[in-house]
C-alpha cells in the first residue's frame, strides 16, 4: 500500500490523469439533481481546468573520473487532464565544457487513464551541431508501476535515434525514498561529428536516495554508472576517456 500511495503522488507530480476521470471509475455521491447534480457538474470542470507544474527531477554534483561536474533533468507542463504542452530539459557540464544538452518541446494526448502520447521537437544545445529533430513518443505507468518514457527522433538531415527511461519510486518511510533509474540512447546511424555510434551508444543506471524535508523540496545522494558502446566507445576511447564511469552524485528534487 506504501509503494502504491507514493508511486500516485509521483503520477500526480508528472501529469497522469486522476482517478477521478479515469474511464469506468464513479463516486456515490448520493440522489442525482437540485445542489447535486450542481456540484457534480462544478466537479467535473474543476477537474478537467487547465493546471501547471515545474519539476526539477534532478539538479546535482557529479565526481567523475574526468574531475567534477554537473546535471540536469527538468520538465515543466500546462493543459488539462486530456491535453498537455510539456517542456522538458537534460544535460550535463564536465570539465568546464557541455557535454550533451537537450530542450524538447511536446504535445501530450491522453491516450488511456495511464498513458499519453507526445510530438513535437527538440534542438541540441551542445557540440558544434546544433541539430533539430521531429519527436514523437509515448510515457506513462506500465504495471507495476514503472514510470516509463520511450521518444523516438527524426532529423532533417536524415539521423534517427531514440531515448528509452524506467524509473520505479520505492518508499522507504513517508520521507526516504529511494528511485532507481535506466536510461539508453540508440542511433540509427554513426555521427562522426557528435562521436555517436549506431545502435545502443550508451546506457547509464542511477540508484538516488532522497529525504523529502517538505512535500516539494527533497535533497539526495547517489551513484551513477555510464557504460558506452559501439563505435561510441571506440570515439571515448580516442580521446583517453573511460568507457565505463561511476558518479557519486549530490542534488536536489523539486517541484512547484
Amino acid at each position: 500500500m506504501a509503494i502504491a500511495q507514493t508511486t500516485s503522488s509521483n503520477a500526480d507530480q508528472h501529469g497522469s490523469t486522476s482517478m477521478a476521470s479515469m474511464p469506468g471509475m464513479t463516486m456515490d455521491t448520493g440522489p442525482v439533481g437540485g445542489n447535486s447534480a450542481m456540484q457534480m457538474t462544478t466537479m467535473d470542470m474543476q477537474d478537467n481546468a487547465a493546471q501547471s507544474m515545474v519539476l526539477i527531477d534532478q539538479l546535482e554534483a557529479a565526481h567523475t573520473r574526468n574531475g567534477n561536474g554537473q546535471a540536469w533533468d527538468a520538465e515543466a507542463w500546462y493543459g488539462t487532464d486530456t491535453d498537455k504542452v510539456w517542456l522538458r530539459t537534460e544535460g550535463n557540464h564536465t570539465a568546464g565544457a557541455l557535454d550533451d544538452a537537450d530542450v524538447e518541446m511536446l504535445w501530450s494526448h491522453a491516450a488511456s487513464a495511464f498513458w499519453n502520447t507526445q510530438l513535437g521537437v527538440r534542438q541540441d544545445v551542445s557540440g558544434d551541431d546544433h541539430r533539430t529533430w521531429a519527436a514523437f513518443g509515448v510515457e506513462g505507468l506500465a504495471p507495476y508501476w514503472f514510470d516509463l518514457e520511450a521518444t523516438g527522433y527524426v532529423s532533417a538531415s536524415g539521423y534517427t535515434a531514440a531515448r528509452l527511461r524506467a524509473e520505479y519510486t520505492l518508499l522507504f518511510t513517508q520521507r526516504w525514498i529511494l528511485q532507481p533509474e535506466l536510461e539508453t540512447n540508440l542511433y540509427g546511424k554513426s555521427d562522426p561529428r557528435d562521436d555517436t555510434g549506431a545502435g545502443i551508444s550508451d546506457m547509464q543506471l542511477g540508484l538516488r536516495l532522497r529525504y523529502d524535508a517538505t512535500r516539494q523540496f527533497a535533497p539526495y545522494v547517489g551513484f551513477v554508472w555510464v557504460r558506452h558502446f559501439g563505435e561510441t566507445a571506440d570515439w571515448i576511447q580516442q580521446r583517453r576517456e573511460p568507457v565505463f564511469d561511476t558518479q557519486i552524485v549530490v542534488g536536489l528534487h523539486a517541484w512547484f
